[in-house]
């Protein structure tokens, strides 16, 4: 099944996609915290109040998850262009619920940044909550699949040996559009990028390090995962920053993440005059 998070008339919803339809979820407003897989597998569904799928908007597939876990250098080619070491375990770190945005929104580009960047990925959307899970039962804690652009300020990134200052900007990762059930969703997962309409990645999770059962087990060791969180898997090779010469995202480019039979995002980068807000 395929679900989303909308707005319909300015109202928000989540939704269960039926073909060209949007079959309103009763009394829920988004996908997150109040779905576990318990009401996804058998969703109060309205269908009187069913409207066609194009006339909604798209929202986060989770607007407001509880933690937001991001995996860095989870890709032998990635980790090869950084010229950074294989580790055995993943490199992790966090975004918070303020740095997500819609699948089809523009991304603002701070004025503070020279070096931006994107970072195809495919999200995990937890959906029972678990602590210290097993590896052979990780899977029965998720709740499908997703997708996300990790758009990195690349010289914010490496004003430290942290991540956090260039990875959590204020609406700079897209995410969505769907949350597609597993059962639904073939694996291994074929993802691409394109910026411009020109390919930039291509790679299969087939080439993950850590791959999704591992990394529920292993952040579920010392997090409580609880439904509606988000786990962004990593982004393969190819990344703008470590290409010759650089490829960085500019006012008007549009950036494309698909993830073959789960979805495609698409957004426009846009130029942010960085307007401060002001105490009176």
């Amino acid at each position: 099944m395929r679900f989303a998070s909308v707005l319909h008339d300015g109202t928000p919803v989540a939704v269960l996609l039926d073909g060209d339809q949007a079959v309103p979820l009763r009394g829920v407003s988004e996908l997150g915290p109040g779905t576990p897989l318990s009401l996804l597998r058998d969703p109060p569904l309205e269908p009187d109040s069913a409207f066609p799928s194009t006339d909604l908007q798209r929202r986060p597939v989770v607007p407001q998850p509880g933690k937001v876990i991001c995996v860095g250098l989870n890709y032998a080619a990635h980790i090869e262009e950084t010229k950074r070491e294989h580790s055995d375990y993943p490199v992790l770190f966090t975004k918070f619920a303020t740095t997500l945005t819609g699948p089809y929104d523009p991304i603002p580009l701070p004025p503070e940044s020279q070096a931006i960047d994107y970072e195809g990925e495919v999200v995990v959307v937890i959906g029972e909550r678990g602590r210290r899970i097993p590896r052979d039962r990780a899977l029965d804690y998720v709740a499908g699949y997703s997708v996300a652009n990790d758009v990195s300020m690349r010289d914010y990134q490496y004003k430290t040996h942290q991540w956090l200052q260039g990875k959590a900007w204020d609406a700079s990762t897209p995410v969505g559009p769907d949350l597609v059930t597993l059962d639904e969703a073939p694996y291994p997962l074929t993802l691409r990028t394109q910026v411009n309409g020109e390919t930039v990645q291509n790679a299969s999770t087939e080439l993950l390090i850590f791959d999704v059962a591992a990394l529920v087990s292993v952040i579920s060791e010392f997090a409580t995962l609880e439904p509606g969180d988000l786990i962004l898997t990593g982004t393969p090779g190819g990344v703008g920053y470590r290409r010759e010469p650089q490829l960085l995202l500019k006012d008007g480019d549009v950036v494309t993440v698909e993830v073959e039979q789960i979805g495609r995002i698409e957004n426009r980068c846009v130029a942010d005059q960085g307007a401060r807000n002001s105490m009176p």
